[in-house]
């Protein structure tokens, strides 16, 4: 059958179903099947679906049974959504997936998402790149199960000191609090975003000394994200009074194709 419907690999967001776009609720809406990773996708985020929906968790799937699920249904002339966490194409094992529609000779598109680190920069109210400090976001995680590039290890990366939001880690803090005290120091500032835009959301900041004790303490064991920059140890004041760490953007003697300089007034 040739079903007029692309598979639509849809961004769930960090959780909060308003955070999910406009173009993924419609998406849900318009719906027949819906696989979502129920380990990871709050069942709120599945409340733009229809009552009809045929919703599956894929929790405890294998990719064969996810893909032979959207097969057959795509056969069957219905529309099929693969809603995954965050947005797909980080962390998502989407790649594979597109590679076996391919191979059906199934069309696919891709809705993104709002990924964590946004949300919890959102939810802490700081900007990942502020001037004079760093200007540069890494998005990575450690070694575990699955392995890394050599190159792209925490401890190379960690070296630059740059802001970094660490995903699928928390299972490894003490390996993580040690390299990253070693590259930033122990006085420097850092947070565990767990749960970011969901109702059980935490937020703590701490310091990479006690980086490993809080999470223990805590009992944070999944879903949270760690965020380390230089931007943490900056106050508001701190931008105020310090120039360099303002955007050159809107200084009344940077001009751009919008606005010439102005002229300095004496007074």
């Amino acid at each position: 059958m040739n079903n007029q419907f692309p598979v639509i690999f849809v961004g769930a967001g960090p959780g909060d179903p308003e955070l999910m776009t406009i173009k993924g609720q419609k998406a849900l809406m318009n719906a027949d099947v819906v696989i979502y990773t129920g380990s990871l996708v709050p069942e709120a985020v599945l409340q733009w679906t229809q009552p009809n929906t045929e919703k599956l968790n894929s929790a405890s799937m294998t990719f064969d049974q996810v893909h032979q699920v959207i097969v057959d249904a795509w056969n069957q002339g219905k529309q099929v959504i693969r809603l995954h966490t965050g947005d797909p194409s980080l962390y998502g094992a989407i790649f594979e997936q597109m590679a076996y529609l391919d191979l059906h000779n199934i069309p696919y598109s891709v809705i993104p998402g709002i990924t964590a680190a946004f949300a919890a920069s959102a939810a802490m109210k700081i900007e990942y790149t502020l001037p004079g400090i760093t200007q540069t976001l890494i998005l990575t995680r450690i070694e575990g199960r699955t392995p890394v590039p050599e190159t792209e290890a925490l401890s190379a990366l960690a070296q630059h000191q740059t802001s970094m939001a660490i995903y699928l880690s928390i299972h490894h803090i003490d390996r993580v609090s040690m390299i990253l005290k070693e590259a930033y120091g122990e006085d420097q500032a850092c947070a565990v975003a767990y749960k970011v835009s969901q109702p059980e959301e935490k937020i703590i900041r701490t310091t990479l000394a006690e980086l490993a004790n809080t999470v223990q303490q805590e009992g944070i064991t999944h879903q949270a994200l760690i965020i380390v920059s230089k931007v943490l140890n900056i106050h508001h004041d701190d931008i105020i009074h310090n120039i360099s760490h303002q955007s050159r953007l809107y200084a009344p003697d940077f001009s751009h194709t919008y606005r010439q300089q102005q002229e300095r007034i004496e007074e």
